[in-house]
């Protein structure tokens, strides 16, 4: 009889946290500047990491003061809504508690960076006065809700950011503890009540858990990367039901073969009246079968990977109330940004400011903060974030068109249409300094590889194209960059690996072009490929599109050589300096 694997020490933690309380209050009382190992874990189901200033390592090593800790704190807001009195209170609570920079997640979230511990309870308090929460943001439960953020006045469009909203108050956490530990400090109805978690349970899941809300026309959300997705049907111009898929997900770790990103497949057709139940199902099956002995295997898509699709069908539908359906054949064909102006459809507009990777900040001449600021003072709009970074000022007058763009201008941030297309069209996650698993640079250095990139896109006549560049410090994915048209993926130090193959929509996985290659190479490393790009590519045919004709071995191979002439970016380009 085989013995069970032991499972991994993070489950034995959750297990005996008392739902998530362990010790954090105690030492947030205490008045440390960093939490114990155990409780470091615990923090993240309340919305917060611990991380270190890795920039103020060696100088802090050299004097022997140690780590100086510091906290990113992230809200859960389903589908990226906020209203202006909340941005502008969260816009408060980053200038007086955190780094002065609001970053905007790829998952419709906002992060604030830089707060030290004797804040943490202030701001998170904070959040929570102006009804958002922190509470699951992160931690080993479903994470924010994403959905497509446009503000279309369409029963398709308000449907969506409905389910998501129903969903995500479906799957909060059940335990008092947030509210005990970081709100009002009194003790909650339901204390250490084992089934206080219905859904998750004792020990919650093996891992973190993420859906996400699209249409064939707008998959904004990058359904083919979430654990759980659903795809709207619309039938006569509403909501019929969904595709349900489940199982994607773009971690993986370098040197291990047993991890790998995973596109999500379409797992069954489900009606309007059933996406609940039929969300729990899948939710339960991970729950009850997920790895928790590898927290590197702990993910849904490996239970889906090692089970096959039929299996795994047979088993999840035992968890449903209902029949299982098969899926139906619908293609997903769409990527919109929704940058610039665009009517509603109610009579009033909306506006997408491009923000380069989700940093919203004030540095030097270029004011992004304090732009958006007085917008959101000025007109009052609902506010989106969408899952490339961006932000929408929504529900304007036809009179705020010149406005905005004047006042952008003003405090030296360009308008959309001024941007290049493989600006607006790339990510990067943060990496160096703050976060704690980043072996390489990517917030701080995409710019500066951007501004190359422009330089050749315009040398080859390529400058109109739609090729999408997402950027790590690490293996982990956390923007995507396994589904790109081209991923850069943090191998060790100033080194990368450089992957093509993918497309803008996310449906399809790309290849490794080159381990190891050092930062400035990596422009140039490309340049073979886009030379050949441009010369033999077919009709309509995008970057991704002709890798992938062109197969791994190919776009590996030399290329002949061509005649090179230099193209030094615009004037004014340079790698961004340090804002996490």
């Amino acid at each position: 009889m085989s013995t069970p694997p032991k499972r991994s020490a993070v489950e034995s933690i959750k297990e005996n946290s008392r739902q998530l309380r362990g010790g954090i209050a105690d030492e947030l009382a205490r008045g440390s500047d960093h939490f114990s190992d155990s409780d470091k874990q615990l923090i993240k189901f309340h919305g917060t990491y611990q991380q270190d200033d890795r920039d103020a390592r060696k100088d802090r090593h050299k004097e022997g003061t140690g780590k100086y800790y510091m906290f990113m704190v992230r809200c859960k807001i389903p589908g990226g809504k906020v209203t202006a009195a909340q941005y502008l209170a969260i816009d408060d609570i980053a200038g007086r508690y955190a780094n002065g920079t609001l970053r905007i997640t790829s998952r419709q979230g906002f992060q604030l960076h830089g707060v030290v511990k004797g804040n943490l309870q202030a701001t998170i308090a904070g959040i929570n006065q102006c009804l958002l929460t922190t509470l699951g943001a992160c931690g080993d439960v479903n994470r924010n809700v994403m959905a497509a953020p446009a503000p279309f006045a369409t029963p398709v469009y308000a449907t969506l950011q409905e389910l998501a909203d129903a969903l995500a108050a479906h799957f909060a956490p059940r335990s008092g503890a947030y509210h005990e530990i970081w709100l009002n400090g009194q003790k909650v109805a339901g204390g250490d009540d084992p089934d206080i978690e219905p859904i998750y349970g004792k020990v919650y899941l093996p891992r973190k858990f993420k859906v996400g809300f699209a249409l064939p026309e707008d998959n904004s959300v990058d359904i083919f990367a979430q654990d759980m997705g659903f795809l709207g049907i619309v039938e006569q111009g509403r909501l019929a039901g969904f595709n349900l898929y489940a199982g994607g997900g773009m971690g993986r770790t370098h040197g291990n073969a047993s991890t790998f990103p995973f596109l999500a497949q379409p797992v069954a057709h489900v009606a309007l009246d059933q996406f609940l139940p039929a969300a729990e199902g899948i939710i339960k099956l991970f729950r009850d079968h997920g790895n928790r002995a590898d927290r590197k295997r702990a993910r849904l898509k490996y239970v889906l990977h090692d089970w096959g699709i039929d299996r795994f069908r047979e088993v999840y539908a035992t968890y449903l109330p209902f029949p299982l359906t098969p899926p139906r054949p619908v293609d997903i064909h769409g990527f919109p940004l929704f940058l610039g102006w665009q009517a509603q459809g109610d009579g009033r507009y909306f506006y997408g400011i491009s923000i380069e990777n989700g940093r919203i900040k004030d540095e030097g001449d270029f004011r992004l903060r304090t732009a958006v600021r007085v917008l959101v003072q000025r007109w009052q709009p609902r506010v989106r974030l969408t899952p490339m970074q961006d932000l929408l000022l929504c529900d304007l007058p036809a009179p705020a068109i010149a406005d905005i763009e004047a006042t952008l201008r003003d405090h030296g941030v360009l308008p959309p249409a001024r941007l290049s297309l493989v600006q607006t069209h790339s990510m990067a996650c943060p990496a160096i300094p703050t976060c704690g698993l980043a072996i390489s640079e990517a917030e701080r250095t995409l710019p500066g590889i951007i501004d190359e990139l422009e330089a050749e896109l315009r040398r080859l006549g390529l400058a109109q194209d739609k090729i999408g560049v997402r950027m790590t410090g690490c293996p982990n994915g956390c923007v995507r960059p396994y589904q790109s048209d081209i991923g850069i993926v943090g191998r060790s130090g100033d080194k990368y690996t450089i992957y093509v193959g993918g497309n803008l929509v996310g449906s399809r996985l790309n290849f490794e072009l080159k381990d190891l290659v050092p930062m400035a190479e990596i422009v140039p490393t490309l340049r073979p490929l886009l030379e050949d790009f441009q010369r033999n590519r077919r009709d309509g045919e995008g970057f991704g599109d002709y890798c992938q004709r062109l197969g791994q071995k190919r776009c590996q191979d030399p290329f002949p050589a061509v005649p090179y002439i230099n193209s030094q970016s615009p004037a004014g380009c340079k790698a961004r300096p340090d804002v996490s």
